[in-house]
């Protein structure tokens, strides 16, 4: 099995984090490239990693090294674009998130994944780690009733202004639902299941943002349960948030931008008997000693070991139920009308972009996330 040949776009803070995961895995990869157009920044990149060709633009970089795989660090509006050149030249493809800033950009993505036979897969790390072993195990807990996510992080004025693209809703998509409560969302939609609908208010409160830094949503699921989701970018004290409440148990998880098998609690109901298969599982995974921590070494991990299987799923497919309610939710924002899941179709502001890019859309709702 020869290791897999990766070339890097951008070499910001996150490519450094890919490419210490990615360096890790000798027996699966091997960095052969970085761009970007910065260069004094693309060469310090390479010498930190041991990367042996830097290059200013992608479409260079890909005629010369032809890589197996790219993996895409760039700022959200470029990761459509990148993502397709990057197929269509024969790569696989690991992005960043927000992968796509619309639901046009993800289809149009599935089009070339289709035509080339090439897989796209989005960084979505806390779906792995513990979260993958109690998805196995979900069939025990009986039925799902409550989840509750929070995002409440801080982010302030200097942020914005190292990179004044996340303050913008043409280059980063949206705001914190969309760039950084989008991991707790996706990892508990990924677990409850399909949701029927959203409703959702969004602020950025006197910041001087386009984007929301406030965005809170309640949603219902299509098993009936309920769902409280709050993002936020104005919390002094951070924390990660998850709770889970289905008829035999109640899981939490209390983190911060990461989590282990640790970082979760249970409480099994108190009619379950200590003798019942639940409690046993859940005690062996607990002591699972080979867990990984739910962060982007483990994503590439298991990434690398289905690409280099050839026993590639549908994994596009598997996050588009995340963007859609990304969607939904500003959809809902912006209009004060819930949004059910499947009514955002081409045709709809919506689906060309979460801003909703019609001045109707723009002028309706809550006024203070514009």
């Amino acid at each position: 099995m020869n290791p897999l040949r990766i070339a890097i776009v951008g070499a910001g803070d996150f490519a450094h984090e890919h490419a210490r995961s990615i360096t890790a895995l000798p027996q699966f990869a091997r960095l052969v490239a970085v761009v970007d157009p910065t260069q004094e920044r693309a060469r310090a990149f390479c010498a930190a990693h041991a990367v042996p060709a830097a290059y200013a633009d992608t479409t260079t970089m890909l005629r010369a090294e032809q890589p197996d795989v790219v993996a895409i660090c760039s700022p959200p509006h470029t990761h459509a674009p990148l993502t397709i050149e990057a197929l269509r030249a024969g790569a696989h493809v690991v992005c960043e998130k927000p992968l796509v800033l619309s639901l046009a950009e993800l289809d149009e993505i599935a089009a070339v994944e289709g035509e080339t036979g090439r897989t796209c897969i989005g960084v979505f790390q806390w779906r792995y780690g513990a979260a993958s072993h109690l998805r196995n195990l979900m069939s025990e807990f009986g039925q799902p009733r409550l989840a509750i996510c929070n995002t409440l992080w801080y982010r302030g004025a200097n942020y914005y202004a190292a990179a004044p693209w996340r303050a913008r809703w043409e280059t980063s998509g949206g705001g914190v639902a969309m760039t950084m409560g989008i991991h707790a969302m996706d990892m508990v939609l990924w677990l409850m299941g399909e949701w029927d609908d959203v409703s959702a208010i969004t602020a950025s409160l006197g910041q001087a943002l386009e984007i929301d830094a406030l965005a809170l949503a309640q949603v219902r699921f299509a098993s009936g349960a309920l769902g409280s989701f709050n993002n936020s970018t104005l919390s002094p004290r951070q924390e990660s948030y998850v709770r889970l409440d289905f008829d035999h148990i109640t899981l939490e998880l209390t983190h911060l931008y990461r989590y282990v098998n640790e970082d979760w609690r249970f409480y099994i109901q108190p009619d379950v008997p200590p003798s019942s298969p639940l409690v046993s599982r859940l005690q062996a995974w607990r002591k699972k000693p080979h867990t990984l921590p739910a962060e982007i070494a483990t994503q590439w991990r298991s990434n690398l070991e289905m690409l280099q299987s050839g026993q590639r799923s549908n994994v596009l497919w598997s996050v588009r139920p995340t963007y859609e309610f990304l969607a939904a939710l500003y959809k809902s924002a912006a209009t004060g009308q819930p949004v059910k899941r499947g009514t955002i179709l081409p045709g709809d502001p919506f689906y060309a972009s979460m801003r909703g890019n019609t001045p109707d859309a723009q002028a309706s709702g809550n006024p203070s996330i514009r």
